[in-house]
C-alpha cells in the first residue's frame, strides 16, 4: 500500500473512531429535565446549568429546541477536532431557541479557550437593568492558549445588548478577543449570516492586546442594524476578509468617534461587496475607515450611501502609519453633511490609491469632497486619484491642509466644483451614467450607475493590478485604458 492511500485510510479510521464516541444531546427549556440523560429528543435536559457542567467531545452535536427560551449563560466546555468539530444547533419547528442573559452575566454566550466549535441557529440577547462595561451577547476569547482554531458562528441573531457606550469600556453584540501569553490568537474564525440589532456599543468587533496577529478571520454576509457605535471592526489580524455585509444605522447612540467598517493594527485586509448606510454624526461617522497601524488594506465593490460623516476616512497619527491603501470600484451616494466631507484624510497616510470610484453628491449639498487635516504632526502624502467620477448636483470644495504630492489623472469633475484639482487629463463633460443618485437600499438598486457600451466618453488611465473586474462584475481589461468610474461597459 503506497503512502497516499495509507494516509487517507488512517484519517478515515480516526474519523470513524471519533464518530463512534460522538453523541447527540438535546435541551428543551419547557419540558426538559436535568435528571434525564439528554441523549434523545424524549430525554432532553432543561437548563443551561446542566449544559455548562458537561465537557463535550469531538463530534458531539448539541440541539436546542426551537421556540423555547433559556435564561442564563451558555458556556461550552471541551474541544472538538479538525475532523470532528462540536456543533450547536436547533431542532423542531419555530423560532430560534433564545438564550437570554438578562444582564446577570457579562456575556450570554461565552466561548473561552476551546477549539473546533460551530454554533448556529440561536437567538442571543443580554439586556439588563443598567449598562455594563464590556457587556456582550457573544464573547469569543483566546487567553494564553496560542492558536484558538476553528470557531464558526452562523445564522445567530444577537440583539438588545446594553453595554457601555464609551469606547474604552465598550460593549458589543459579537466580540472576539485574543490576549495573554503564547502569542494567543485565532485561526479560522468565521462570523457568517448573523443578524445583529440594537446593540451597544459595537456590532461585530475584534480586540487584540498581546500583539499577535490572527489568521483566516472572515466576517461575511451579516446584517447589522441600529448599532450604537462602530459596526464591524477588525483589530490584530492578517489577511482578514470582510464581505457581503449590510449595515443600516451605526453610531446611533455613541458620543465618541465611530465608523462603519474598518481595520486597526492589521495587514492585507480585504473589505469588499458591503453596503453601509445611516451612519450618524460627524465625529468620524464614515461608512469605511482605513485606520492606522495597517498596511495594504483594500476597499472594493462597496456601496455607501446616506452616511452623515462621509464615505471614507484614511487616518494615522504622526507617530504611526497607514500605508498602501487601495480604494477602487466603490459607489458613494449622498455621503457627508455640510459639516463633514466625503473623503477625509486625517494625519499621516502614505501611498494611497483611489481609482474607478463613483462619487455622487446630491442637490442642496455643499461640502468638502476631499478634506486633509493634520493629526499629531502627521499629514497625508502620495495619495493618487485616477479614473474616478465625481458627479456633483450640489456643490463641493477641497481643503488640502498640509498634504503633499496628491496627484490626479483622468478624473471626471462634473458639476459645481470650487477649485478643481490640477489633473493631468481632467474630464468635465457629463458622464453617460443612466440615473446617478437613484440608488436605494441594496446593491440591486444601482443600475443608474451603468451606461451603454455605445458611449463615446473618453477612457481613463491604465492601472497595473486593477483588480480584474468592475463593481458590477464585468471584466476590466489589463492592457488597454478602462472606462472611468465603477462600471466597465461590456463590448460584444
Amino acid at each position: 500500500m503506497n503512502a497516499l492511500p495509507l494516509a487517507i485510510f488512517t484519517a478515515w479510521l480516526l474519523s470513524l473512531a471519533g464518530t463512534l464516541h460522538a453523541a447527540n444531546y438535546f435541551l428543551d427549556a419547557q419540558s426538559g429535565d436535568d435528571g434525564r440523560s439528554g441523549l434523545s429528543e424524549g430525554q432532553p435536559w432543561k437548563s443551561l446549568d446542566r449544559f455548562n457542567r458537561q465537557a463535550f467531545q469531538p463530534g458531539d452535536h448539541i440541539w436546542f429546541k426551537a421556540n423555547t427560551r433559556f435564561q442564563g449563560q451558555l458556556r461550552p466546555m471541551g474541544s472538538g477536532s479538525a475532523l470532528q468539530p462540536i456543533r450547536i444547533g436547533a431542532y423542531g419547528k419555530g423560532a430560534r431557541p433564545r438564550i437570554d442573559g438578562g444582564g446577570a452575566y457579562l456575556d450570554t454566550l461565552l466561548l473561552r479557550n476551546i477549539e473546533f466549535w460551530e454554533v448556529r441557529d440561536l437567538e442571543v440577547t443580554n439586556l439588563g437593568p443598567r449598562r455594563q462595561a464590556g457587556q456582550t451577547g457573544v464573547r469569543i476569547v483566546s487567553d494564553g492558549l496560542g492558536a484558538m482554531r476553528h470557531i464558526h458562528l452562523q445564522n445567530v441573531y444577537v440583539h438588545d445588548v446594553n453595554g457601555d457606550l464609551r469606547k474604552d469600556y465598550e460593549g458589543c453584540g459579537i466580540f472576539f478577543e485574543s490576549k495573554g501569553a503564547n502569542a494567543s490568537h485565532f485561526e479560522d474564525l468565521l462570523i457568517e449570516n448573523c443578524h445583529v440589532s440594537h446593540v451597544d456599543r459595537n456590532g461585530i468587533c475584534q480586540r487584540t492586546s498581546n500583539g499577535a496577529r490572527s489568521l483566516r478571520v472572515v466576517i461575511r454576509g451579516n446584517l447589522l442594524e441600529d448599532i450604537g457605535g462602530d459596526c464591524i471592526k477588525v483589530w490584530g489580524s492578517n489577511g482578514a476578509l470582510v464581505e457581503n455585509n449590510v449595515v443600516r444605522g451605526g453610531r446611533t447612540r455613541a458620543r465618541d468617534a465611530a465608523a462603519g467598517i474598518w481595520p486597526w493594527d492589521c495587514d492585507d485586509t480585504l473589505i469588499q461587496c458591503n453596503e453601509v448606510s445611516g451612519m450618524k454624526g460627524t465625529n468620524d461617522g464614515q461608512a469605511f475607515d482605513s485606520d492606522y497601524r495597517c498596511r495594504r488594506s483594500i476597499f472594493q465593490y462597496n456601496y455607501s450611501h446616506d452616511n452623515e460623516g462621509g464615505f471614507m476616512l484614511v487616518c494615522s497619527p504622526g507617530n504611526s502609519y497607514c500605508e498602501d491603501t487601495i480604494i477602487r470600484y466603490n459607489i458613494s451616494q449622498n455621503d457627508g453633511l455640510d459639516s463633514a466631507s466625503n473623503f477625509h484624510f486625517g494625519g499621516k497616510s502614505t501611498d494611497s490609491w483611489i481609482y474607478n470610484n463613483d462619487i455622487y453628491i446630491g442637490p442642496a449639498r455643499n461640502l468638502p469632497l476631499l478634506l486633509f487635516t493634520t493629526w499629531d504632526g502627521g499629514d497625508a502624502s502620495d495619495a493618487h486619484f485616477c479614473n474616478n467620477i465625481f458627479y456633483v448636483d450640489g456643490q463641493v470644495g477641497y481643503q488640502w491642509g498640509k498634504s503633499r504630492n496628491v496627484t490626479f489623472e483622468d478624473n471626471v469633475f462634473y458639476g459645481r466644483h470650487q477649485g478643481v484639482p490640477r489633473d493631468s487629463n481632467p474630464l468635465t463633460a457629463r458622464p453617460p451614467l443612466g440615473k446617478p443618485g437613484s440608488g436605494g437600499n441594496g446593491m440591486q438598486s444601482l443600475s443608474g450607475y451603468q451606461w451603454p457600451a455605445s458611449s463615446q466618453y473618453p477612457a481613463g488611465k491604465i492601472v497595473p493590478g486593477n483588480g480584474g473586474r468592475d463593481f458590477f462584475g464585468n471584466q476590466v481589461p489589463a492592457g488597454v485604458p478602462p472606462s472611468v468610474g465603477a462600471f466597465q461597459p461590456v463590448i460584444h
